[in-house]
C-alpha cells in the first residue's frame, strides 16, 4: 500500500529531486540528506532520538577487495542536524560475526566494546547501542524512528493487532526488548518469519522501515507514517470524548503567562534542591487539551512508554494540584503548599529505585521532577540546561501525543517500571553521561544584564554564555537590542539568550524584564546593572534635567532593577548576584563631573547598603568600577567624549592614548576586561564575597580605595 506524496496530510513530503540529484551515486550524502529530512519534522522523531543507515560496498583499505561496510548513525547524534562527522562506519561481516561469540541477553552489554573492533573508517563516530538493529537487516537503506502516530499503536493495549489488521500483515511485530544486541536479532527473527515485510513495529518503542535506495525508504517511511497517523485521527471521538473529555477550561493567554510567571522561580528553587535548573515553559494546545482533562489523574503517573521519551522526562511527571486563577503572591503560603507535593514526589522516586535497583545499580540522581504539570496553565520543565528541558518539553508533548493515540484505538499501556528502571540506570546509559562534558562554572546560571546590546554589556553576556550560562539581553533601544540577538543567535543558539527591551527608569519594563526571565528560563541568578549615560558639564552649565535624568538612569534605574531581581531571588532561595558596574568616577574629583560623579558614588554606596541587607538571602551585591571604556559605547557616541576632551584641553581624538597614558600600567581598558572582572565574582571562586569593589581602570591611583 503506497500514498500519493502530494496527498500526505500528517507527514512533511520534503525530498526535492535537484537536491537530491546533485548527490547522486554518493550513497553517504544521501544517507545524510535523508537523515535531515526526517529529523526536521518532531511529527517523526525527537531531537537525538531515532537512527538511519545505509549499506555499500567500499574497498577495504587492508585488502584492496570490496567490502560491504555499513554507514549508520552514531552514539549521540541528532538526525536533524547529522553531518558525516556523526556517522559510525563499519565491517558488515564483522558485526555480523559478532553473533557467534554472543553469550546471550544476560550478557549482550558486553558486545558493545566489540563493535569497536567492527570500525571501517577509524576517523568516523562511536557505534550506537543501535547498531546491530541496523546491522542484521539485509537491507540498504533502514530508517527507525519514534513517530508519535506510530508509537501510539505500538503502546496501545492490542497493538500488535492492530498492527496487523491496519498493514494487512506487510508490517511486522516485535515485542518490548530494550535497546541492543539481543533486539537486532529479534528484528532479524522477525524478518524471517515474515519475508516481504515493509517493516517492524517495536512494542512501546518505535518503528522500523527500510528500502532499497534512499528515496524508497523516505517514501515507505512516511507512507507508514501516514497510515498511522490517517488511522488515529479516525478514530478520535469515536470511543468517546479525548482525554475522557474536558475537567477544566483552560485561563486566558494573558493570565496563563501571568501566572507561569510568577510560579516559575518558586517551582525552579524548589526543583534546585541538588543543583541549578534552567526552565522552560509552554502552554502549546497539545499540552493543555491534556493537562485540563478528566483522564489527566489516571494517565500522568503511569508515565511514558518510548525510552527516549522516560530518559528525558524521569518516570512521570509532577501534577500541581493549584487553581489556576489561584492568587501566587503570597510566596512564602505558596512554597508552604507546593513543597509538600515535592517532598512526595521525591520520595516517591527514591521508592522506585530502592524497588528497582540492582546491586552494581548507578547511584541515585537527582529525585526532583523534570515535568510539571500546572492544569489550566501549562507545562514547564527544569533541566540542567536550556536545551534540555526544551527538548524534555518536546519529548513530554510527544508522550502526550501517543497516550491521545492509544487511549483512541484501544488501551494506552506504558512501560513497567523495572523495564523504565533497567534503560534509565543502565550501565551503558551511565557511562554516557560520565562522558560528557563537564559543566561549565556558569551553567545552570541565568543572568540579566540591562543595557547589555552593546559595548560592556555585550562583552559580559558573551563572556557569560562562553561560560555555560543563559543571559536576558536588554536594551532601551529596540533596534539595537534585535540586532544584538540576531548576533547571539548566529554565534550561540537559540537556547542561550532571550530579549527584553528594557529602559531602567519605567518600573513596568522591568517588571517585563523580569517576568521574560521567569517565562524564558525559570528566574534570575544574577543581574549586572550596566545601563547609563554620562553628561559632562561645567557646574554653571548642568541644568535640572541632565541631573534628573544622570539619577534616574544611574541610581534610581540600579536600585528598582535590584529590587525585582530579590524578588526573583527570594521565590528561588538558592542565592544570587547582584554585580553593579558603576566607575572610578564614584572615588574621584575632576572638572566638569558634577552630576555624574555625584550619582556614581551613590551607585557605590547604594551597593554597599544593598550588600548589607541582602546577605542574609545569599544574594551577593559587588561592584566593579571600569574606565575609558570606549569601544562600543552608546556613552563615547554622545556628547560625553567632547566634554571630557574639553575638560583636559585635548582633541577628541586623543582621548584613548590620553586615557592609557595616565594610568599605572599604560593599557587600555576593553570591554571585554570588564566582562572578566565580573565573571571573577560570579564563577565561584569568590562565592564567599560581597560588599567588595574591584576597579579595571589599568591603576588609577586617585582612585585606589581608602
Amino acid at each position: 500500500m503506497s500514498i500519493d506524496t502530494k496527498s500526505y496530510k500528517y507527514v512533511s513530503y520534503l525530498w526535492d529531486d535537484e537536491e537530491a540529484a546533485k548527490l547522486a551515486g554518493d550513497e553517504v550524502a544521501l544517507l545524510i540528506y535523508r537523515s535531515n529530512l526526517l529529523g526536521a519534522d518532531l511529527r517523526l522523531t525527537n531531537y537525538g532520538g531515532g537512527n538511519t543507515s545505509c549499506k555499500l560496498q567500499e574497498k577495504d583499505p587492508l585488502t584492496g577487495l570490496e567490502t560491504e561496510v555499513m554507514w549508520v548513525k552514531g552514539s549521540g547524534g541528532d538526525l536533524g542536524t547529522l553531518k558525516k562527522s556523526g556517522l559510525a562506519a563499519l565491517y558488515v561481516d564483522r558485526l555480523r560475526s559478532l553473533k557467534n561469540i554472543y553469550r546471550g541477553v544476560e550478557h549482550e552489554d558486553e558486545m558493545v566494546e566489540l563493535f569497536n573492533h567492527c570500525i571501517f573508517d577509524l576517523s568516523s563516530k562511536a557505534p550506537s547501542i543501535d547498531t546491530p538493529l541496523h546491522g542484521f537487516l539485509p537491507f540498504a537503506h533502514i530508517d527507525h524512528l519514534h513517530p508519535d502516530a506510530a508509537i501510539a499503536i505500538a503502546a496501545a493495549k492490542d497493538g500488535k493487532a492492530i498492527t496487523e489488521k491496519l498493514f494487512n500483515g506487510t508490517i511486522g511485530w516485535v515485542e518490548w526488548k530494550k535497546p541492543g544486541f539481543e533486539l537486532g536479532l529479534s528484528l532479524k527473527k522477525c524478518l524471517d518469519e515474515n519475508p516481504g515485510i515493509r517493516g517492524i513495529m517495536l512494542g512501546s518503542h518505535g518503528l522500523f522501515t527500510w528500502g532499497d535506495t534512499a528515496y524508497e525508504s523516505y517514501i515507505n517511511t512516511l507512507d507508514v507514517i501516514e497510515i498511522c497517523s490517517e488511522y488515529l485521527n479516525e478514530n478520535y471521538g469515536k470511543k468517546g470524548p479525548v482525554f475522557g473529555g474536558q475537567k477544566i477550561e483552560s485561563a486566558t493567554e494573558d493570565l496563563r503567562k501571568k501566572q507561569a510567571a510568577a510560579l516559575a522561580p518558586v517551582l525552579r528553587g524548589l526543583c534546585s534542591s541538588k543543583q541549578h535548573m534552567i526552565g522552560h515553559f509552554t502552554d502549546d494546545a497539545r499540552v493543555l487539551e491534556f493537562i485540563n482533562s478528566n483522564d489527566l489523574s489516571r494517565l500522568a503517573p503511569m508515565g511514558t512508554s518510548c525510552p527516549d521519551h522516560f530518559l528525558r522526562t524521569k518516570i512521570s511527571p509532577l501534577v500541581l494540584d493549584l487553581a489556576s486563577d489561584a492568587d501566587l503572591s503570597d510566596v512564602a503560603a505558596l512554597k508552604a503548599s507546593l513543597t509538600p507535593a515535592f517532598e512526595a514526589y521525591r520520595q516517591m522516586y527514591t521508592d522506585y529505585y530502592e524497588t528497582c535497583k540492582h546491586p552494581n545499580s548507578p547511584a541515585i540522581r537527582d529525585t526532583n521532577p523534570v515535568v510539571i504539570l500546572y492544569p489550566g496553565i501549562g507545562m514547564f520543565t527544569f533541566s540542567k540546561d536550556k536545551q534540555t528541558a526544551r527538548v524534555a518539553a518536546e519529548f513530554y508533548t510527544n508522550a502526550i501525543n501517543v497516550m491521545k493515540g492509544a487511549e483512541a484505538i484501544s488501551e494506552y499501556t506504558s512501560l513497567p517500571h523495572q523495564e523504565a528502571f533497567n534503560i534509565e540506570y543502565w550501565l551503558l546509559e551511565e557511562a554516557k553521561l560520565q562522558r560528557m562534558p563537564k559543566p561549565k562554572p556558569l551553567t545552570g546560571k541565568i543572568a540579566l544584564i540591562t543595557g547589555s546590546a552593546g559595548g560592556i554589556g555585550k562583552a559580559i553576556a558573551k563572556k557569560f554564555v562562553a561560560e555555560g550560562g543563559v543571559v536576558i539581553l536588554n536594551d532601551m533601544n529596540a533596534e539595537r537590542l534585535e540586532e544584538a540577538g540576531a548576533e547571539f543567535l548566529k554565534l550561540y543558539g537559540k537556547d542561550a539568550y532571550s530579549t527584553a527591551v528594557l529602559n531602567v527608569t519605567s518600573a513596568d519594563d522591568i517588571h517585563t524584564a523580569f517576568d521574560s526571565a521567569a517565562l524564558a528560563f525559570g528566574g534570575i541568578d544574577i543581574v549586572i546593572n550596566n545601563a547609563g549615560l554620562s553628561i559632562s558639564k561645567s557646574i554653571a552649565d548642568h541644568g535640572e534635567k541632565d541631573w534628573d535624568l544622570l539619577y534616574d538612569v544611574l541610581v534610581k534605574g540600579q536600585f528598582f532593577v535590584t529590587q525585582a531581581a530579590t524578588a526573583t531571588m527570594k521565590k528561588q532561595d538558592i542565592g544570587g548576584d547582584i554585580i553593579n558596574i558603576v566607575s572610578k568616577n564614584a572615588l574621584v574629583s575632576g572638572p566638569n563631573n558634577a552630576g555624574y560623579g555625584s550619582a556614581k558614588a551613590a551607585q557605590l554606596h547604594l551597593s554597599r547598603l544593598n550588600a548589607a541587607e541582602l546577605g542574609a538571602d545569599n544574594i551577593r551585591v559587588n561592584v566593579v568600577n571600569p574606565d575609558a571604556v570606549i569601544s562600543d559605547s552608546n556613552i563615547w557616541a554622545g556628547g560625553w567624549a567632547e566634554g571630557r576632551a574639553k575638560a583636559y584641553g585635548i582633541t577628541v581624538a586623543e582621548l584613548p592614548a590620553y586615557y592609557a597614558k595616565r594610568t599605572l600600567l599604560n593599557q587600555i581598558i576593553l570591554p571585554e576586561d570588564i566582562a572578566n572582572a565580573c565573571f571573577a565574582f560570579v564563577g565561584g571562586l569568590l562565592s564567599k564575597s560581597t560588599g567588595n569593589m574591584l576597579n579595571v581602570d589599568g591603576g588609577v591611583a586617585m582612585a585606589f580605595a581608602r
